[in-house]
């Protein structure tokens, strides 16, 4: 009977390990990632966050790095750097986000469209309370030619691009069936925030915790609005289909 009862259980573990893994599966693969996702970021930021509010090293680390690209700071990098930042400033990020929601609208695509709409326009809410929260002061340096107003924690433009091309490289991933495009898609993401994150490093406006912050809370925010979308499509529809 023990043997009986033991088998049972092993056997309802598997397929319950089973169905959390499975890519086509009702509440599958893809909830399994995203809440793993989201609980890493969070995670992640909260260890940020608590950093910046006790003072622990990394705000050491900030100092010292502030300071140092600020010593080797250069006309030429500089004008490279606020070129780069432009790719994740409000209008910039407004104009793509407007142009991508008109164009899924045509589409009909609507579930990438109500993701479009709580990820970036939802998530960017959220900054100016973060820094209210947090009240930070930014980076400041003898000499400075550069001006930047409000607090540090998080980086707005770091979380804008976060959301922005996360989003947009999600939505490639679900064009492209050959893995090379997926994986490019994946790189290119990682490429532009961290462009984005050192510019805002190197023109003096945040620290680095500031931009891992940033960069953590955006990742945490566009994990759990495209699993609830994901969810709610899979929910409506008993044939798994493209996020549309």
């Amino acid at each position: 009977m023990i043997n009986f009862f033991t088998s049972k259980i092993l056997a309802m573990r598997r397929r319950f390990g089973l169905v959390r893994f499975s890519p086509s599966g009702y509440l599958g693969l893809h909830l399994t990632m995203g809440v793993f996702i989201l609980i890493g970021a969070s995670w992640l930021f909260g260890s940020v966050a608590e950093d910046v509010m006790t003072g622990d090293p990394l705000t050491n680390i900030d100092k010292y790095i502030a300071e140092w690209l600020h010593q080797h700071r250069t006309p030429g990098v500089t004008v490279a750097m606020q070129v780069v930042t432009e790719f994740a400033s409000p209008v910039w990020v407004t104009c793509v986000t407007v142009m991508a929601g008109f164009v899924l609208g045509w589409k009909r695509y609507w579930y990438r469209l109500l993701a479009l709409v709580l990820a970036i326009p939802g998530g960017m809410v959220q900054v100016p309370l973060l820094k209210i929260a947090f009240h930070r002061s930014r980076p400041s340096f003898e000499g400075g030619f550069l001006i930047f107003q409000g607090y540090s924690f998080p980086s707005g433009h770091t979380m804008a691009a976060t959301l922005l091309y996360g989003l947009l490289a999600v939505f490639a991933m679900q064009a492209f069936d050959g893995w090379c495009q997926r994986v490019c898609a994946v790189i290119g993401v990682f490429g532009m925030v961290l462009l984005v994150g050192f510019s805002r490093l190197y023109l003096g406006a945040h620290y680095l915790s500031d931009v891992l912050g940033a960069a953590t809370a955006g990742a945490a925010w566009l994990a759990l609005t495209l699993t609830a979308v994901d969810v709610l499509r899979r929910s409506h529809h008993c044939n798994i289909q493209p996020l549309r």
